[in-house]
């Protein structure tokens, strides 16, 4: 129909293309532009990043400027998702030079992505720095600061942030209790879990998901808290996932505390077999209780389930 020149069509066809999976179709379209400009190769390389090659995406950034391509914003973030996959901090930080050499105005999204790569790599300060250099802080990006901090041992900054945020105005989300409620797990700090887990329900109105239910299983069992949490799991609106009892297992491992594992609760087992089994029954023969242990083996072989191969101290714990 004659609207291969048309650069609008030609990037809205790639783009349908990428969005699809059918890289192939879409790198031919790519190939047979006859004009492509940043439109065109931030497609392109927003593309082989979310369809996970990112070292295809920093090649295309390399021909863009063999080209005199110069990428925008949108370009930029691309390039910074691609390193942090990659856990690339010298090409982050030379994306980061480009930024501050041309001046590039550093929004929510630009400075979101850059953090998060100094951040995933490694170098919290520097992250923490370029989000404290951020003029305009969003839920997301704030949010995405708290994790960073928690996972990184820095739990006080991790809480600070949390109250400075909703000090901005930002209302937390689900994902917001998430990653303050985990800080408080690594912390111990058993009230601080408490009281924002009632705010998120009281305050927010959020209702609970099996990853609050997770991060308080695990905030309790912690803190040698193994009837609390025990009691939680029981009493949770959805099944708990195989991360909650696992966590749960391990506490009772560690504190040397046998729960009551009803036939209810066996079942919910099922989801990761063998770690789960070599975890129940090595509690059950650190504590001697070795009726428990031929219960759970009768009954995992009632359901005719296997256990996978262990250490040989696996095995040792599990015939008795």
């Amino acid at each position: 129909m004659g609207f291969t020149c048309d650069p609008y069509i030609n990037n809205t066809l790639f783009k349908m293309y990428a969005d699809c999976g059918a890289l192939g179709f879409a790198r031919k379209v790519f190939d047979e532009m006859p004009v492509r400009d940043v439109v065109s190769w931030s497609s392109m390389i927003s593309a082989c990043v979310s369809r996970g090659f990112p070292c295809h995406a920093m090649a295309a950034f390399f021909q863009m400027g063999m080209e005199n391509v110069k990428p925008n914003s949108v370009t930029l973030v691309s390039l910074l998702s691609a390193c942090t996959k990659m856990l690339n901090v010298g090409a982050g930080a030379s994306i980061h030079s480009h930024i501050v050499r041309n001046q590039v105005e550093l929004d929510v999204g630009l400075g979101t992505a850059l953090f998060e790569m100094y951040a995933k790599c490694g170098q919290i300060d520097k992250a923490l720095q370029v989000f404290d250099s951020m003029h305009e802080k969003n839920l997301q990006s704030c949010t995405i600061m708290i994790s960073a901090l928690a996972n990184h041992g820095r739990q006080k900054d991790a809480i600070s942030l949390f109250s400075r945020m909703e000090d901005m105005g930002l209302q937390p989300d689900s994902l917001s209790f998430s990653a303050i409620l985990s800080a408080c797990g690594h912390m111990g700090l058993v009230s601080e879990g408490k009281m924002y887990f009632d705010r998120m329900v009281r305050m927010y109105s959020i209702k609970p998901t099996v990853e609050h239910y997770g991060c308080m299983v695990d905030l309790l069992g912690r803190a040698g808290l193994i009837e609390e949490a025990h009691d939680m799991i029981k009493n949770m609106p959805m099944e708990p996932n195989a991360v909650i009892l696992r966590s749960f297992l391990g506490a009772c491992r560690n504190l040397g505390w046998v729960p009551s594992l009803d036939g209810k609760l066996l079942s919910k087992l099922e989801s990761e077999l063998g770690a789960n089994y070599v975890l129940t029954a090595s509690i059950f023969s650190t504590c001697s209780s070795w009726k428990d242990a031929n219960d759970l083996r009768l009954a995992m072989k009632h359901r005719g389930l296997k256990k996978t191969p262990g250490t040989p101290e696996e095995k040792k714990n599990i015939n008795g």
